[in-house]
């Protein structure tokens, strides 16, 4: 709410309470928020962009784990524009670059003297505040007919590849993408005072979009993410939580072990079937017990 018509800035986002996370379901979606206390009930505005950072669950990324490095609900992922996967990876030149960054900084911090570059931080802010104020573009016919060709051939594209292969793939691309490509394009050319969003604004949104979440489904990074996973492995998440449904009655325990090893001996993937159970425990169906060793059905 006090960011209403700025930018919310979150920092340590893998940390928010899961009743916080909850919440900002309808902050993302549709920039209000509801309270009810005191017999009261009200609607306050959030319109606000959401730039947020989080640590992966094992504190370094693992490409050998795909969606586990990601501690978040799908509807929270699907509903951001673009997601950046930053690696820690080893780079001698970078390091250095970094290393005389910090040095610089603390080297000079006594003299608290900022650099200013080819325009000054007060005219970058009165510039911002007017491109929001004054501009408000729209897509062109052409831009618009180009985006939604792109769009088009981004689904075939999986479609053709779905039928050279056996195995049904990810669409890496859905409707709440599209609109995610839509306002990027508006946002650049409301940085140049653009009343229309044209050709050139919608390719470099597309550019955007694929070198950020794209990249990172291509890559697998986003494996099990809303949008991005395969029929084949819901189908198979699906299976497992039916067959864990019967396995044990509501208000019955059972050993974690004992059910890994069950499902082992059936050939499923250890992955998937403790992805089922963090799912069904998210969901409130059952309970970690006895130092997380037992788990309890609740429903």
């Amino acid at each position: 709410v006090l960011a209403d018509q700025g930018i919310c800035c979150i920092d340590e986002f893998d940390k928010m309470d899961e009743g916080d996370r909850t919440a900002i379901h309808e902050v993302m979606e549709q920039q209000t928020i509801s309270i009810a206390k005191a017999g009261i009930t009200t609607t306050l505005n959030s319109r606000c962009s959401v730039l947020a950072a989080a640590n992966s669950v094992f504190g370094r990324w693992d490409d050998s784990k795909a969606e586990e490095n990601i501690d978040f609900m799908p509807t929270i992922l699907s509903r951001f524009d673009t997601i950046f996967i930053v690696k820690d990876e080893h780079d001698e030149a970078r390091d250095m670059t970094l290393a005389k960054h910090v040095m610089q900084v603390h080297m000079n911090a006594a003299a608290d003297t900022a650099a200013e570059g080819e325009l000054s931080l007060a005219f970058l802010k009165k510039y911002i505040a007017y491109c929001r104020s004054r501009c408000g573009p729209r897509l062109e016919q052409a831009a618009a007919e180009k985006l939604k060709n792109k769009y088009v051939l981004m689904r075939n594209s999986s479609r053709e590849v779905e039928e050279e292969g056996e195995k049904r793939l990810a669409i890496p691309i859905t409707v709440r993408q599209l609109e995610a490509v839509v306002r990027i394009s508006e946002s650049l050319a409301k940085m140049e005072l653009q009343p229309f969003a044209n050709d050139a604004h919608v390719d470099e949104a597309i550019r955007i979009f694929q070198v950020s979440t794209l990249s990172a489904a291509h890559s697998g990074d986003l494996q099990g993410a809303e949008g991005f996973t395969t029929e084949e492995d819901q189908e198979l998440i699906m299976r497992i939580e039916k067959q864990l449904k019967k396995r044990f009655a509501i208000g019955s325990q059972v050993s974690q072990h004992t059910i890994l090893q069950d499902f082992a001996k059936q050939k499923y993937p250890e992955r998937q079937v403790q992805k089922v159970v963090a799912t069904m425990i998210r969901r409130g169906e059952l309970q970690h017990r006895m130092q997380r060793k037992m788990l309890y059905r609740l429903k």
